[in-house]
């Protein structure tokens, strides 16, 4: 996915998501539509494509959607390793710093993530979203403190409303056991799987 925009909304219903997605998909041509359900019975579009495309849909999932938007962001010219971390990408080096974005929400997050790697010179450990989250979301920037730092800050300044920031956190020499289980996976069932 390298498309020059993109955009996410989450919707409180998963009906009107549904229909509100067919709605985005009818409206303008756009290159990637990703949807489906996340706890707790979210419905969450992801699209991506041309700037002005990306945008008319978005305007047309917002109208059809109405109440039920919970929130949206949309990213004109998201940064490339954001795409990659919703794609999954981690990058696991260990650094001076960990600094950690936990939003209320998924599309909060991805605007954290954007605007903090933008502004700093850091690098995203992990972009979680929703699923195992109840809905929420999670950044973790590495870098030096002082960056981490920024990016952190920079990532709280872009949230629309105070109540989408559910804690920030920049810990400095993180312990290296810590690095290891950050690093490799943030879900707790991933890593007691690989034994103790």
């Amino acid at each position: 996915m390298t498309e020059p925009a993109l955009a996410l909304v989450d919707f409180s219903s998963i009906a009107v998501g549904i229909e509100a997605a067919d709605a985005m998909v009818k409206r303008a041509e756009i290159d990637v539509i990703r949807a489906g359900t996340v706890q707790p019975g979210r419905y969450l579009v992801l699209i991506g494509g041309t700037v002005a495309d990306v945008q008319e849909s978005l305007g047309a999932g917002r109208d059809v959607g109405g109440e039920a938007v919970l929130d949206y962001v949309f990213l004109p010219h998201v940064h490339p390793e954001v795409v990659e971390a919703i794609g999954g990408g981690r990058v696991p080096d260990v650094a001076d710093a960990l600094g950690i974005v936990e939003t209320a929400s998924v599309a909060a997050a991805i605007h954290a993530a954007d605007a903090g790697i933008k502004g700093a010179a850091v690098r995203l450990v992990e972009l979680r979203l929703a699923d195992g989250l109840g809905g929420k979301g999670i950044v973790l920037y590495s870098g030096l403190v002082a960056d981490v730092q920024a990016a952190v800050e920079i990532g709280v300044e872009v949230l629309a409303r105070p109540d989408l920031l559910i804690r920030q956190v920049v810990i400095p020499q993180l312990h290296a056991e810590m690095w290891e289980n950050v690093s490799d996976a943030t879900r707790f069932s991933t890593r007691v799987l690989e034994g103790l």
